[in-house]
């Protein structure tokens, strides 16, 4: 006979509701500092901003915070709500207060609440692979070690080139579980994860590489991001979906769109590390061409899971996605040989992602007015 499902006590239900407003004010903090601070790293200066003490903190610890204090926040909440087990929000608790005290030049605490919440974060994913040990679940859990690989070696003062190949890998390795997941949805060739695999173990040699032999590292880090690319191209169903109508076209536009920002930053990493001023291509086709392209397709379905809000989906959700590629293609194109075009795409990179949140917002609102018209007409 079934065990009954147990009620969740209404002390926890209470807690939970008081903690989301909390984690949302947390999230918004760490992402429109880590914005702030981009943007002053390409000598653009919010007015309202210009004397604030917090924000020379942000510009150091830009990449931090946007990857550790904002996406390892989002991730660690969404895991959290996966596994059901309240000690998991620690981690997206421990990454967003890592970040706070990163602004407030608190730099030692701020390394090693990332740590921490690494830690954690790695923890409920051994939860996950015993709950269900799949490819894509050990995946993950691979993911979560490079997150903690890379915040050691934050901790231990050893600089953006040794941590950002693993803090990126953190973040390709959990799309690429994912990706690897939703690839059951349709016919699959058994040689399929075994190559995923394959790219994936010489990213993270790759990884280790950059720290002794940066050149040959950065060289085979590169090439596994456009293999990477190629895998995904070659095996995601989003091939398909783009043929279909609504939100899974939408998100497979999404993902197309990023994989082929993904293959830009392979090139780019690799030319970089062999010498070729291409460092900001690299960075940031991986880091928005591709991680905030797959953020914008997937937001719509996991916000309802994390938040509790609802969307109501609609043609404009591709307003911010196309402002998002037009920007990059300033920044990284004309950008890469005049600094004011730079400068002027860092700007409409982070006006894009403002529209995004803004559309996130009206999404929501629409769907709650439709909903209460549909109610007063069942009403009647």
């Amino acid at each position: 006979m079934a065990r009954p499902a147990l009620r969740p006590k209404r002390g926890s239900s209470l807690a939970a509701i008081a903690a989301r407003p909390l984690f949302l004010a947390l999230v918004a903090v760490a992402l429109l500092t880590g914005i702030a601070g981009g943007l002053l790293r390409v000598g653009v200066v919010v007015p309202v901003t210009r004397d604030a003490a917090w924000l020379g903190q942000a510009g150091l610890a830009h990449a931090a915070l946007m990857i550790c204090a904002f996406l390892g926040t989002v991730i660690g909440l969404e895991r959290a709500v996966a596994v059901k087990l309240p000690s998991a929000f620690l981690a997206p608790l421990a990454s967003a207060m890592g970040g706070v005290c990163l602004l407030a030049s608190r730099s030692d605490a701020g390394a090693w609440l990332i740590v921490a919440a690494s830690v954690v974060f790695t923890g409920v994913n051994i939860v996950v692979v015993r709950r269900q040990a799949a490819p894509h679940t050990w995946l993950l859990l691979m993911s979560a070690l490079a997150w903690l690989a890379g915040n050691l070696l934050l901790a231990t003062g050893q600089g953006s080139a040794a941590t950002l190949p693993w803090w990126f890998g953190f973040l390709v390795m959990t799309i690429a579980a994912e990706r690897l997941e939703m690839t059951r949805l349709m016919p699959r060739r058994p040689a399929a994860p075994v190559l995923l695999v394959g790219i994936l173990a010489a990213m993270l040699l790759g990884a280790v590489a950059s720290f002794a032999v940066p050149r040959p590292g950065g060289v085979l880090y590169g090439a596994s991001l456009v293999l990477l690319a190629l895998w995904l191209v070659t095996f995601d169903i989003a091939r398909r979906t783009v043929f279909a109508q609504g939100l899974s076209r939408y998100m497979a536009v999404c993902l197309l769109g990023g994989y082929a920002w993904l293959a830009v930053a392979g090139v780019a990493w690799a030319a970089t590390a062999l010498g070729l001023p291409w460092r900001d291509t690299a960075l940031h086709a991986l880091g928005l061409g591709f991680i905030f392209s797959m953020m914008m397709g997937h937001a719509p379905v996991i916000l309802p899971a994390i938040a509790r809000v609802k969307l109501r989906f609609g043609w404009f959700f591709y307003v911010p996605l196309a402002a998002l590629h037009l920007s990059l293609v300033l920044r990284l194109g004309w950008g890469a040989v005049d600094a004011a075009q730079r400068a002027a795409g860092a700007g409409l990179n982070a006006a894009s992602i403002a529209l995004f949140a803004a559309t996130i917002a009206g999404a929501a609102v629409v769907w709650r007015i439709r909903h209460s018209a549909e109610g007063a007409r069942e009403g009647t």
